[in-house]
């Protein structure tokens, strides 16, 4: 896989990500959770956000990321245009991040070990785009569920 290709995944979803909270009809939704809903459309979006830029933005593309994981989950009532900002600056930062990579680039380790032994930065990458389309997918229930 090459990094265009790898792009365009991430492109495809996160554009698939704004639409899922655009289609919430009342905005408190996205924040709710029930029984054993225990994460909100919101902080799965908090999370996404906070999940690519640091193991794109900051490792990757050098930038000075510092992730607050808790508050990803903690934090609520962000607004629905708050969001979708961050989710149009997340892309443009893979975007800037990813573009200058070749091909040897995607072949060498990745920098944090991550998993359970080293992975190479495009094994990350596919890594990252399947976490993302995992959590649209939950973002996706959610809204059915909880956004009648």
């Amino acid at each position: 896989m090459n990094k265009d290709e790898i792009i365009t995944f991430f492109e495809r979803d996160l554009n698939r990500l704004t639409a899922e909270l655009e289609l919430y009809k009342k905005e408190e939704n996205m924040w709710l959770t029930e029984k054993h809903i225990s994460n909100s459309a919101g902080n799965l979006t908090l999370h996404i956000i906070g999940n690519l830029h640091t193991f794109i933005g900051k490792e990757i593309g050098k930038t000075n990321y510092v992730r607050n994981r808790p508050l990803e989950f903690n934090q609520k009532n962000v607004s629905r245009l708050v969001l979708i900002e961050s989710i149009k600056n997340t892309l443009k930062m893979i975007k800037k991040a990813l573009s200058p990579l070749s091909e040897e680039d995607l072949k060498k380790d990745y920098t944090l070990l991550k998993f359970s032994k080293t992975e190479s930065v495009e094994y990350l990458l596919v890594h990252l785009t399947t976490h993302l389309t995992y959590h649209l997918g939950q973002i996706n229930y959610h809204r059915r569920l909880i956004d009648k």
